[in-house]
């Protein structure tokens, strides 16, 4: 049941009659079983904290946490009366106490900690350096500490919002602790010992946090230990035909092994070994247990516990404020009092000034005040024209541009305004114009149609000026006449000129600005009679009486600043004592200063005020504040400014401050003041206060908490109703029914005192001023409108008014709600004076994957560490998970001074937010916890049990699906050569047939051709080869060689000179000069896996070999015989070898798959021959024909292109080898146009570079005089392939087209081929049939190994491009990759190919053909069980469309949709990685590349920066977002690495496999490595 002690302030509690009827109503309320702090602590705190804390010197470990840091206030002044023992539950400490117990709890959970680069470590703000900005925290600290004020090091706090609890504690004894405690504090010695006692807690606490070793029996299975065997096991492991493993010279007493035999650095492995065992403890409830097998991926929707607390009162009814008062004098409206007193009591003060030293400057009287508003008005009027047109016309909107120390002169302008009937708008001093928010002032005075500023002399000369000496034009804003309101600018009015005063009325009076919750700003209109009417509300609920001294330390601008210092102060000639804001920040102490010095009967203030002086206060022996009467706190609605009322008594009592003068109330800009705490003469009952669940807050109910003290939340009242005022609770979302009594909702207000509209917004204007409450059964309550406050609360006895929160700061999580002044709280109370600013916290929600998720950003201090950092984020996470019951998505620290600043302090929330989704905040530290908060995933995905490949067969048919086959055309009908064809034959026959047909060009950078051959010199060439073969090498027939050479007419004369002599050429890439550390040991593994018993190579690369660089990489030792072919003798007689048959081995290719695994394929001579037919035939190759080849030689397509096509068909190839590419991006195009090239063929890579480099220069390079004197004109292209072992990057081609265009590229020109390792051509455009066509498919039926096609630009579509063009003699079908069955068109399954060009087999040393026996030569388990087929190891599908081949049938188009090795199996789903990757670079325009691979169930997102390196945390939230909303999947550690670290190959593929060994080897040296909790 509910609490609540009437008479907060006396020793007793009043069981008024109308608590009881409150405390009876709630006590039928059962306590929820849902409810955290049942749940969560069996025990009371101190049991909780006992085995952590020691008992210190005998003092009660309970009490440590109240006791932590007594510094400052150890006085003797300082004794807790009697009179303020109250109830131990109304303590506003308890908050930190539950904080530490929840940690308590933790003690054995050790999270990793990200890694970082040193550089990144370093990085703070610009300005970090410099002293702080003057609105931040840190400098206001170090103005306080640099006084000498400050014995504690506790920050104040610099914002209204966050709580104010945790300084509580620190600074001063809780007016409610126990006596023992306070006597401790009053002694120096016992000081000393409380602190060391709080400072021992904590560390032993920080402590067992930091030092809690895992114990190896949680270990998950997947990770084994580091033994002995696995150590030896390495060693002794022979050479494995893989490019994976650990590298030469790698320690090998740092490795430890994954089950599938992964070497894994034990720094990485065990940060994720931590990260896992984070994970093993599932925080949430499970997911339930549904999934509907359909495309649609229904995202799990969060279903109400049926435990949840409920609302069980009655329906509350409206509370009317008192009566406005009949007073006979009270003015017809507020111009008039103005006129009255400044002709009445022109002596009168009405505002003093102060300075920065809080000596007074000047005091305004109201005559001054009267005169020099009719002088502003009479000058606005009549003195302002255009073109003989009077500027302004009564009615028009004027900006007001006044700096917080000058009051007086805004007030001169805001009543000259009035006098004038022109509409005030009072806004911010604009300092740059990238000030947070300007831009939102700037549409709010668009709106408005503001067109004048009025400013002061002084702020105008600091406002930034263009060159033409006027003010600049803020981002924006509008055109703005700026007008200085100083003296010698204003001219005095004629003697008959009088303003005119009318009664109030309901024209505009001022507009007052807000900003909502995304950051837009809004503009408030009040009217003259609701001006009117608050001031006299106010007056009355205040008792304000004529002459009084109020102290105003608001901003005077808008508020409850406005609506006491300027409005109602002038109704009854108070005289208001301004502070500004600079003269806080210099002296904290100075408000209550002044209150002594001018006898203050009233102030305003915001708790910031009083945490302030509370850290400034030193023995002020001479301040008295028994003269305040009132002591009004505005944002008294704050759930946590109850701790700074508390805590300023505590300290103030012993100077005068009498409890009852503390007066917190609730206002919004909307409703203006809602609620107020009456002063003590009125005669009102005594406040009170209640201590609320937590959790049943967040279920929007109030409960009253257990005896438990945890989880709680303990608010004030904010007084009664304001007078004439109908104040009633509604619902917060949908139809506005009124609440019952013990629910929390929205405060409405009807009331004659309110604002009256958003202005320009009808539609808004009608929700928010316009609401008209109904009851259960529908009917509405009053047939008066009522304003929405965006105040949450309810009512309580008394009919005091309690807030618990703002619509603004309210968050939605999994359908409860929590608030965000709640969470800073919470983040506050975990010792934060040491790493973080405390009123530099941003709390907000973003939604990702329809659910809001929670962001805490916070300011760190430069000295603290990363370890520190760390820990304090950690222990944050946890706490708000055990006091809030819900997970924080992302923690993020940025450095000192780089949040956006709101106008007076404090954080500006939207701009934070803003920053924070555009990547562009740059915090130093990032802690994301999506596996804890996303708990609306889909259910993974059961795999069912699959139907046999007969039914398959069956349903397909039934639901009228063909089996997915296609073939290209037939070849035996078409060759009319019977007579088979060896390779060496052909170059024979060629070399006597047409010996000076020249097949090759070699063109270098400068694209002058640096080498030829023709058909006999190539011959001849051979010939040399193979002699020296069999001269020098002593080679036999069947032995292999490597060819070790650059791209050239060496490497095709030796691949010919070893098929000469009947050797199997193996081509080689030959070492990188400047790389031979990871190029090397790739040659030395080629030579020795495919048993090369000689290299050839040139001289040049002969001394690399041997050379002294290459001893570090290998043991040049051991090389075969190596000859070089630069000088080879004339040939003597030489007999040619002739194989015994088609069948036997011509070729090894040997290359890396994406998948790091090296693997060498055998090619027959039947297969070669078959392969140059084939593509002969697609290609419509004749010897008559040019084709320009850019691509590598060195295996698969591009080697058959360079090596075996030309010399097979006769056709002339011009060779661009890619490499020249780099210094000049141009010579393949420029190749192309010069030659007049119908067909040529590049890679990826190359497409890439010319995309690049040459996007920006088309247009010079089409008129280009450079390299070549005429323009690059690529009109002559029919087809250009891009040859691929991959799904076509259709993204790229596209932007290639588009880009070159302009040179005359017909954008159907482009296409792309495919093959892979058991058939290296198995699409290829070719020269004839139809265009490759696109598809797009559901990408969510794709990770179900479903085909759904769907429109263009749907959501969660992906753009396929056909893969080219089957190949003549190729057959293709789909099958399933576990049941070996055929599949139907609809389905994704494995490519399997029947071809005569299909190579034999894997070439392995060990005899492991039996592995991939099934690869080479496999059958369908049904329907066709007689045909032979390779399987490809990629997944796609076929699809008959609707165009026509040559023969006139409909064509099948292939689609490869990616390799089958590497998909990621995650939550039963099928990923391609590329789909998660181009998610990714998306996300952020400083991700320039990215690669994902898993490892032991974590998906490892690795992104490379293009930016610079204090971007680089900006991307971990993005990412991990990114792959959430789009992809269902939480990513478990995000890597943020330099460009050009994801290693690529010459085909441009990404090598995700070296990516992944060289990320848990510890050797990718990342920028940042974030570990998601």
């Amino acid at each position: 049941m509910m609490l609540l002690q009437p008479g907060g302030w006396s020793c007793a509690v009043h069981n008024t009659h109308a608590s009881i009827k409150w405390a009876i109503l709630l006590t039928r309320v059962s306590f929820s079983p849902g409810d955290i702090t049942q749940k969560g602590y069996e025990k009371k705190r101190s049991k909780l904290l006992a085995p952590y804390i020691p008992q210190i010197q005998g003092v009660d470990p309970s009490l440590l946490s109240s006791q932590a840091g007594l510094g400052p206030t150890g006085s003797k002044h300082n004794k807790t009366r009697a009179a303020n023992t109250r109830d131990e539950r109304f303590r506003s400490d308890l908050h930190t106490e539950a904080v530490h117990a929840a940690l308590a709890k933790y003690k054995e959970r050790k999270m990793p900690m990200p890694s970082k680069r040193r550089s990144v470590l370093v990085q703070s703000s610009v300005e970090a350096c410099t002293p702080p900005d003057t609105s931040s925290a840190s400098e206001d600290e170090g103005s306080l500490r640099r006084a000498g004020r400050m014995v504690s090091s506790t920050p104040y706090q610099n914002h209204p919002a966050p709580n104010v609890e945790h300084w509580f504690n620190r600074v001063i004894q809780g007016s409610s602790t126990s006596s023992s405690a306070s006597s401790t504090s009053s002694h120096p010695g016992g000081r000393a010992s409380a602190h060391a006692t709080a400072a021992n807690a904590a560390a032993v606490l920080a402590d067992l946090m930091a030092h809690t070793q895992i114990d190896n029996h949680s270990t998950p299975p997947d990770v084994t230990v580091l033994t002995e065997r696995s150590l030896n096991k390495d060693r002794d492991r022979p050479p494995v035909a893989s490019v994976r493993g650990v590298p030469r010279g790698y320690n090998h007493s740092s490795v430890m092994e994954t089950a599938d035999g992964v070497p894994v650095s034990s720094r990485v492995s065990s940060k994720i070994q931590q990260l896992l065992n984070t994970l093993k403890r599932p925080k949430r409830p499970p997911l339930r247990e549904f999934f509907v097998d359909d495309f649609e991926e229904l995202v799990d929707v969060q279903q109400p516990d049926p435990n949840q607390p409920k609302a069980e009162g009655n329906q509350m009814s409206p509370l009317e404020g008192e009566p406005v008062g009949l007073i006979s004098n009270w003015p017809p409206s507020l111009l008039t009092s103005l006129q009255r007193w400044g002709t009445t009591h022109s002596k009168s003060p009405c505002l003093t000034a102060l300075d920065n030293a809080g000596k007074p400057v000047y005091t305004l009287t109201y005559g001054k005040l009267w005169t020099r508003s009719q002088k502003l008005a009479y000058t606005l009027l009549n003195k302002l024209s255009t073109r003989n047109e009077p500027l302004l016309l009564p009615g028009d909107r004027v900006a007001l541009v006044f700096p917080n120390n000058d009051p007086v002169m805004f007030m001169v302008a805001f009543y000259g305004c009035l006098l004038a009937e022109l509409v005030p708008v009072p806004i911010e001093v604009p300092l740059t114009r990238k000030d947070a928010g300007s831009q939102q002032i700037g549409f709010l005075l668009g709106s408005c149609g503001v067109t004048l500023a009025l400013t002061t002399e002084a702020c105008q000369k600091g406002l930034p000026k263009a060159q033409t000496g006027e003010v600049v034009t803020f981002k924006g804003w509008p055109r703005l006449l700026w007008f200085v309101t100083d003296g010698k600018h204003v001219v005095k009015p004629p003697k008959d000129w009088h303003p005119t005063i009318r009664e109030a009325s309901n024209e505009i009076a001022y507009i007052e600005y807000k900003s909502s919750k995304e950051g837009s700003t809004m503009g408030i209109t009040v009217s003259y009679s609701a001006m009117l009417a608050h001031c006299q509300a106010l007056s009355q609920a205040c008792a304000y009486t004529q002459g009084e001294t109020i102290c105003n330390v608001l901003d005077f601008k808008r508020d409850a600043g406005l609506w006491h210092g300027v409005l109602t102060s002038v109704m009854n000639r108070m005289h208001v004592i301004s502070i500004p804001y600079s003269l806080m920040k210099a002296n904290p102490l100075s408000w209550i200063q002044k209150v002594h010095t001018y006898k203050a009967r009233v102030a305003v203030v915001k708790s910031r005020d009083m945490h302030w002086s509370l850290l400034a206060q030193r023995d002020q022996r001479d301040i008295n504040l028994s003269s305040l009467r009132m002591l009004i706190v505005a944002d008294g609605a704050n759930p946590w400014s109850i701790s700074s009322c508390d805590a300023f008594l505590n300290v103030f009592q012993a100077r005068g401050l009498r409890p009852e003068v503390i007066c917190p109330c609730a206002s919004s800009a909307e409703a203006l003041t809602v609620a107020i705490r009456r002063p003590p003469e009125s005669g009102v009952p005594p406040p009170g206060k209640a201590v609320l669940s937590m959790s049943g807050l967040s279920h929007g109910v109030i409960r009253v908490d257990t005896d438990e003290k945890l989880s709680v939340l303990t608010v004030q009242d904010v007084g009664q109703v304001m007078p004439g005022a109908l104040v009633c609770v509604v619902h917060v979302e949908g139809i506005p029914y009124l609440c019952q009594t013990d629910e929390v909702g929205e405060i409405c207000v009807s009331s004659r005192s309110t604002g009256i509209t958003y202005y320009g917004l009808p539609g808004m204007t009608k929700n928010i001023f316009e609401t008209i409450p109904i009851t259960a059964s529908g009917a509405p309550i009053s047939d008066r409108p009522f304003t929405r406050t965006s105040l949450l609360g309810f009512i309580g006895p008394d009919k005091l008014v309690f807030i618990v929160g703002k619509m603004d700061g309210l968050m939605t999580v999994s359908g409860r709600r929590h608030n965000a002044d709640d969470v800073v709280a919470t983040a506050l109370a975990v010792e934060p004076m040491k790493f973080v600013y405390r009123g530099r916290i941003a709390v907000f929600s973003v939604s990702v994957l329809h659910d809001e998720r929670i962001v805490v950003v916070a300011e760190q201090r430069p000295d603290a560490s990363e370890e520190d950092s760390f820990q304090w984020m950690s222990r944050v996470l946890q706490a708000i998970d055990s006091i809030h019951q819900v997970g924080v998505y992302c923690l993020a620290l940025v450095p000192a001074n780089t949040l956006p600043k709101a106008p007076l302090g404090g954080i500006h929330i939207s701009e934070t937010k803003q920053r924070f989704l555009e990547g562009a905040l740059h915090p130093c530290n990032v802690l994301m916890c999506p596996h804890t908060c996303v708990t609306n995933l889909p259910k993974p995905r059961q795999k069912q049990p699959e139907a046999g490949p007969a039914s398959m067969i069956v349903g397909n048919l039934v639901a009228g699906k063909r089996i997915a086959q296609a073939c290209g055309r037939d070849v035996t009908q078409l060759e009319d050569n019977d007579q088979f064809l060896y390779m060496q034959d052909v170059l024979q026959w060629r070399a006597q047939a047409t010996p000076d047909h020249s097949l090759f060009l070699v063109l270098n950078a400068k694209g002058t051709v640096s080498s030829t051959a023709s058909c006999l010199q190539l011959h001849k060439r051979a010939e040399r080869v193979a002699v020296a073969l069999m001269e020098k090498g002593r080679l036999n027939t069947g032995d292999h060689v490597a060819l070790v050479y650059p791209p050239g007419i060496d490497l095709i004369a030796t691949f010919y000179g070893c098929l000469y002599a009947g050797c199997v050429p193996v081509t080689v890439r030959p070492p990188h000069p400047q790389n031979l550390a990871t190029t090397l040991p790739t040659v030395k593994m080629i030579v020795e896996v495919s048993k090369s018993v000689c290299i050839l190579t040139t001289q040049a690369i002969m001394k690399l070999l041997k050379s002294k660089e290459a001893t570090a990489a290998v043991d040049v030792k051991s090389w075969p015989l190596v000859l070089e072919t630069d000088d080879l003798p004339r040939k003597k007689s030489f007999q040619m070898y002739k194989p015994p048959t088609p069948e036997m081995l011509a070729y090894l290719d040997f290359s890396v798959s994406t998948t790091g695994i090296l693997a060498g394929v055998k090619m027959s001579h039947a297969a070669t021959s078959a392969l140059c037919r084939s593509i002969k035939l697609q290609c419509e190759l004749y010897p008559s024909r040019q084709i320009a080849i850019c691509l590598d030689p060195y295996c698969g397509l591009g080697f058959a292109l360079w090596c075996l096509c030309s010399v097979y068909s006769g056709h002339q190839s011009i060779l661009v080898p890619p490499l020249e590419l780099e210094t000049n991006v141009s010579l393949w195009l420029s190749a192309v146009s010069q030659y007049k090239v119908r067909v040529t063929f590049c890679s990826y890579s190359v497409m890439e570079m010319c995309t690049k480099g040459l996007g920006s220069q088309t247009e010079a390079l089409r008129v280009s005089t450079h390299t070549f004197l005429r323009s690059v004109n690529l009109s002559c292209v029919r087809t250009c392939m891009v040859v691929a072992e991959e799904r076509p990057r259709i993204t790229l081609t596209q932007s290639f087209s588009k880009i070159f265009k302009d040179l005359g590229l017909s954008p159907r020109a482009v296409s792309t081929t495919f093959g892979c390792r058991v058939n290296v051509a198995i699409c290829l455009q070719g020269t004839s049939g139809p265009d490759p066509t696109t598809v797009y498919l559901d990408m969510r039926a794709l990770r179900h190994d479903r085909v759904r096609l769907v429109e263009r630009g749907s959501p969660h579509s992906l753009p396929l491009m056909e893969s080219g063009k089957i190949l003549p003699g190729v057959k293709v079908i789909i099958a399933n990759t576990e049941t070996k069955g055929p599949l139907g068109d609809s389905h994704l399954g494995e490519v399997w190919v029947s071809s005569p060009h299909n190579a034999t087999g894997y070439y392995t040393v060990y005899g492991e053909e039996a592995l991939h026996a099934d690869h080479f030569n496999t059958k369908l388990s049904f329907g066709d069980t007689h045909t032979i087929w390779a399987r490809t190891g990629y997944l796609g599908f076929l699809r008959r469309t609707e165009l026509t081949d040559a023969s006139g049938e409909r064509h099948d188009a292939l689609y490869v949709v990616g390799s089958l090795d590497e998909t990621l199996e995650l939550r039963g789903m099928r990923y391609h990685p590329i789909d998660i990757e181009t998610s990714v670079i998306r996300s952020h325009k400083s991700i320039a590349e990215c690669a994902v691979f898993t490892w032991t169930n974590l998906l490892v997102v690795v992104v490379e920066l293009s930016g610079s390196e204090h971007e680089a945390l900006d991307l971990v939230p993005l990412v991990t977002n990114v792959v959430l909303e789009e992809h269902y999947l939480i990513v478990g550690v995000v890597v943020v690495v330099d460009p050009g670290v994801i290693p690529i190959n010459s085909r441009g593929e990404k090598q995700r496999m070296h990516l992944r060994d060289g990320f848990l080897a510890d050797q990718l040296d990342p920028i940042y490595v974030a570990y998601n909790m």
